[in-house]
Protein backbone atom coordinates (compact mmCIF):
# COMPACT_ATOMS: atom_id res chain seq x y z
CA UNK A 1 0.00 0.00 0.00
CA UNK A 2 1.43 3.35 -1.02
CA UNK A 3 1.94 5.99 1.62
CA UNK A 4 0.39 9.41 1.03
CA UNK A 5 2.91 12.07 0.09
CA UNK A 6 3.89 14.34 2.95
CA UNK A 7 2.15 17.69 2.75
CA UNK A 8 4.26 20.76 2.06
CA UNK A 9 5.11 22.84 5.13
CA UNK A 10 2.69 25.68 5.80
CA UNK A 11 3.75 29.13 4.67
CA UNK A 12 4.54 31.21 7.79
CA UNK A 13 2.51 34.33 8.44
CA UNK A 14 3.92 37.62 7.22
CA UNK A 15 4.36 38.88 10.79
CA UNK A 16 6.02 35.69 12.01
CA UNK A 17 8.46 35.79 9.09
CA UNK A 18 9.60 39.29 10.06
CA UNK A 19 10.11 38.50 13.73
CA UNK A 20 13.65 37.13 13.88
CA UNK A 21 16.75 38.42 15.66
CA UNK A 22 18.19 39.96 12.50
CA UNK A 23 16.69 42.68 10.33
CA UNK A 24 14.40 40.77 7.97
CA UNK A 25 14.89 41.33 4.26
CA UNK A 26 11.79 41.62 2.08
CA UNK A 27 13.15 41.16 -1.43
CA UNK A 28 11.19 42.64 -4.31
CA UNK A 29 10.47 41.29 -7.77
CA UNK A 30 10.77 44.51 -9.78
CA UNK A 31 11.45 45.01 -13.48
CA UNK A 32 11.23 48.78 -13.67
CA UNK A 33 10.13 51.82 -11.68
CA UNK A 34 9.15 55.47 -12.27
CA UNK A 35 12.33 56.64 -10.53
CA UNK A 36 14.84 54.37 -12.31
CA UNK A 37 13.09 53.36 -15.50
CA UNK A 38 13.92 49.90 -16.84
CA UNK A 39 16.07 47.93 -14.41
CA UNK A 40 15.88 44.38 -15.76
CA UNK A 41 12.89 43.72 -17.97
CA UNK A 42 13.83 40.07 -18.48
CA UNK A 43 13.24 39.05 -14.84
CA UNK A 44 11.19 35.87 -14.48
CA UNK A 45 9.20 36.10 -11.26
CA UNK A 46 9.54 32.42 -10.36
CA UNK A 47 13.31 32.25 -10.82
CA UNK A 48 13.84 35.58 -9.05
CA UNK A 49 11.66 34.55 -6.11
CA UNK A 50 13.45 31.23 -5.78
CA UNK A 51 16.82 33.01 -5.75
CA UNK A 52 15.58 35.38 -3.07
CA UNK A 53 14.42 32.49 -0.89
CA UNK A 54 17.76 30.69 -1.27
CA UNK A 55 19.53 33.92 -0.30
CA UNK A 56 17.67 34.09 3.00
CA UNK A 57 14.87 36.58 2.30
CA UNK A 58 12.20 36.50 5.01
CA UNK A 59 9.47 37.44 2.54
CA UNK A 60 9.05 38.47 -1.08
CA UNK A 61 7.35 41.58 -2.42
CA UNK A 62 5.85 41.19 -5.87
CA UNK A 63 4.96 44.32 -7.83
CA UNK A 64 1.79 43.58 -9.78
CA UNK A 65 1.19 47.05 -11.26
CA UNK A 66 1.76 46.76 -15.04
CA UNK A 67 2.16 50.28 -16.41
CA UNK A 68 4.91 51.72 -14.21
CA UNK A 69 6.50 48.56 -12.82
CA UNK A 70 5.93 45.89 -15.47
CA UNK A 71 4.24 43.51 -13.06
CA UNK A 72 1.12 41.36 -13.06
CA UNK A 73 -0.89 39.01 -10.89
CA UNK A 74 0.64 36.15 -12.83
CA UNK A 75 4.01 37.14 -11.31
CA UNK A 76 2.49 36.73 -7.86
CA UNK A 77 1.06 33.34 -8.80
CA UNK A 78 4.40 32.20 -10.23
CA UNK A 79 6.18 33.19 -7.02
CA UNK A 80 3.51 31.47 -4.93
CA UNK A 81 4.09 28.21 -6.75
CA UNK A 82 7.85 28.07 -6.20
CA UNK A 83 8.59 29.46 -2.71
CA UNK A 84 7.39 28.77 0.83
CA UNK A 85 8.03 32.20 2.37
CA UNK A 86 5.26 34.83 2.60
CA UNK A 87 4.40 37.06 -0.34
CA UNK A 88 3.46 40.74 -0.28
CA UNK A 89 1.35 42.06 -3.13
CA UNK A 90 2.69 45.55 -3.84
CA UNK A 91 0.31 47.67 -5.88
CA UNK A 92 -1.88 50.75 -5.60
CA UNK A 93 -4.73 49.14 -3.69
CA UNK A 94 -7.83 51.32 -3.71
CA UNK A 95 -10.66 48.76 -3.91
CA UNK A 96 -11.62 45.65 -1.96
CA UNK A 97 -11.67 43.54 -5.13
CA UNK A 98 -7.90 43.99 -5.39
CA UNK A 99 -7.47 42.42 -1.96
CA UNK A 100 -9.58 39.45 -3.02
CA UNK A 101 -7.36 39.12 -6.09
CA UNK A 102 -4.28 39.25 -3.86
CA UNK A 103 -5.63 36.49 -1.64
CA UNK A 104 -6.61 34.30 -4.59
CA UNK A 105 -3.16 34.75 -6.14
CA UNK A 106 -1.26 33.69 -3.03
CA UNK A 107 -0.47 36.91 -1.17
CA UNK A 108 0.04 36.79 2.58
CA UNK A 109 0.09 40.60 2.79
CA UNK A 110 -0.89 43.65 0.76
CA UNK A 111 0.45 47.19 0.61
CA UNK A 112 -1.88 50.02 1.61
CA UNK A 113 -0.50 53.53 1.06
CA UNK A 114 -1.89 55.93 3.67
CA UNK A 115 -1.26 58.99 1.51
CA UNK A 116 -3.29 57.54 -1.35
CA UNK A 117 -6.39 56.68 0.68
CA UNK A 118 -8.97 58.65 2.64
CA UNK A 119 -8.80 57.53 6.29
CA UNK A 120 -12.22 55.88 6.03
CA UNK A 121 -11.14 53.93 2.93
CA UNK A 122 -7.87 52.93 4.59
CA UNK A 123 -9.84 51.66 7.58
CA UNK A 124 -12.20 49.74 5.28
CA UNK A 125 -9.39 48.11 3.33
CA UNK A 126 -7.55 47.16 6.52
CA UNK A 127 -10.72 45.52 7.85
CA UNK A 128 -11.35 43.64 4.61
CA UNK A 129 -7.73 42.46 4.52
CA UNK A 130 -8.10 41.13 8.06
CA UNK A 131 -11.29 39.30 7.09
CA UNK A 132 -9.50 37.72 4.12
CA UNK A 133 -6.51 36.68 6.22
CA UNK A 134 -4.12 39.09 4.48
CA UNK A 135 -1.80 41.27 6.56
CA UNK A 136 -2.06 44.98 5.64
CA UNK A 137 1.33 46.67 5.37
CA UNK A 138 0.39 50.32 5.88
CA UNK A 139 2.89 52.65 4.24
CA UNK A 140 3.45 56.10 5.77
CA UNK A 141 5.79 59.02 5.25
CA UNK A 142 4.72 61.58 7.87
CA UNK A 143 4.11 61.50 11.60
CA UNK A 144 0.40 62.23 11.04
CA UNK A 145 0.11 59.22 8.70
CA UNK A 146 1.96 57.07 11.23
CA UNK A 147 -0.38 58.11 14.05
CA UNK A 148 -3.39 57.36 11.83
CA UNK A 149 -2.05 53.90 10.96
CA UNK A 150 -1.52 53.15 14.64
CA UNK A 151 -4.99 54.41 15.58
CA UNK A 152 -6.47 52.08 12.97
CA UNK A 153 -4.61 49.13 14.48
CA UNK A 154 -1.85 48.53 11.91
CA UNK A 155 0.43 45.66 12.94
CA UNK A 156 2.98 46.24 10.17
CA UNK A 157 4.00 49.76 9.14
CA UNK A 158 6.20 50.61 6.18
CA UNK A 159 8.14 53.87 6.34
CA UNK A 160 9.02 55.02 2.85
CA UNK A 161 12.05 57.23 2.31
CA UNK A 162 10.82 58.07 -1.19
CA UNK A 163 8.34 60.87 -1.81
CA UNK A 164 5.89 59.33 -4.29
CA UNK A 165 5.18 62.73 -5.82
CA UNK A 166 8.73 63.99 -6.38
CA UNK A 167 10.38 60.51 -6.37
CA UNK A 168 13.16 61.95 -4.20
CA UNK A 169 14.64 59.84 -1.39
CA UNK A 170 15.06 61.47 2.02
CA UNK A 171 16.83 59.28 4.60
CA UNK A 172 15.75 61.65 7.37
CA UNK A 173 12.22 60.25 7.08
CA UNK A 174 12.99 56.76 8.47
CA UNK A 175 15.49 58.26 10.90
CA UNK A 176 12.70 60.42 12.31
CA UNK A 177 9.76 58.01 12.14
CA UNK A 178 11.20 54.56 12.91
CA UNK A 179 11.83 55.37 16.59
CA UNK A 180 8.17 56.43 16.92
CA UNK A 181 6.82 52.98 16.05
CA UNK A 182 5.83 51.28 19.31
CA UNK A 183 7.14 47.88 20.31
CA UNK A 184 4.78 45.15 19.18
CA UNK A 185 4.32 46.76 15.76
CA UNK A 186 6.62 45.64 12.94
CA UNK A 187 8.48 48.56 11.35
CA UNK A 188 9.63 48.12 7.73
CA UNK A 189 12.05 50.61 6.16
CA UNK A 190 11.42 51.11 2.43
CA UNK A 191 13.40 52.73 -0.43
CA UNK A 192 16.91 54.12 -0.62
CA UNK A 193 18.59 50.91 0.54
CA UNK A 194 21.60 50.18 -1.62
CA UNK A 195 23.92 48.19 0.65
CA UNK A 196 24.78 46.86 4.08
CA UNK A 197 25.51 50.29 5.56
CA UNK A 198 21.96 51.39 4.74
CA UNK A 199 20.50 48.35 6.51
CA UNK A 200 22.73 48.99 9.51
CA UNK A 201 21.57 52.61 9.70
CA UNK A 202 17.93 51.59 9.63
CA UNK A 203 18.58 48.98 12.31
CA UNK A 204 19.99 51.72 14.55
CA UNK A 205 16.83 53.74 13.98
CA UNK A 206 14.66 50.76 14.94
CA UNK A 207 13.74 48.89 11.74
CA UNK A 208 12.60 45.30 12.12
CA UNK A 209 12.75 44.74 8.37
CA UNK A 210 13.84 46.38 5.13
CA UNK A 211 12.15 46.20 1.75
CA UNK A 212 14.70 46.20 -1.07
CA UNK A 213 13.97 46.12 -4.78
CA UNK A 214 16.15 47.88 -7.31
CA UNK A 215 19.55 46.72 -6.04
CA UNK A 216 18.42 43.09 -6.23
CA UNK A 217 16.84 43.53 -9.65
CA UNK A 218 20.04 45.03 -11.03
CA UNK A 219 22.22 42.24 -9.62
CA UNK A 220 23.53 39.41 -11.79
CA UNK A 221 23.39 37.22 -8.66
CA UNK A 222 20.22 38.08 -6.71
CA UNK A 223 20.74 35.18 -4.30
CA UNK A 224 24.11 36.54 -3.19
CA UNK A 225 22.80 40.12 -3.17
CA UNK A 226 20.08 39.17 -0.70
CA UNK A 227 22.41 37.10 1.46
CA UNK A 228 24.78 40.06 1.82
CA UNK A 229 22.06 42.08 3.58
CA UNK A 230 20.73 39.42 5.98
CA UNK A 231 23.35 39.66 8.74
CA UNK A 232 22.33 42.86 10.54
CA UNK A 233 21.02 42.38 14.08
CA UNK A 234 17.85 44.12 15.16
CA UNK A 235 18.10 46.82 17.81
CA UNK A 236 15.11 47.18 20.09
CA UNK A 237 13.28 50.49 19.96
CA UNK A 238 12.93 52.45 23.20
CA UNK A 239 9.15 52.77 22.89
Amino acid sequence: MEHAAASAPARPSFIDALGGHTVAVIAEVKRRSPSKGAIRESIAADAQAAAFERGGAAAISVLTEPRHFGGSLSDLESARDCVRIPLLRKDFHIDVIQLSEAKASGASAALLIARALHPSKLSELMSVADDLGIEPLVEVRTEAELMLALELGARVIGINSRDLETLEVDASVPERLLPLVPNGVIAVAESGIEGLADVEARARWGADAVLVGSVFSASDDPEAAVRALTTVHRIARAR
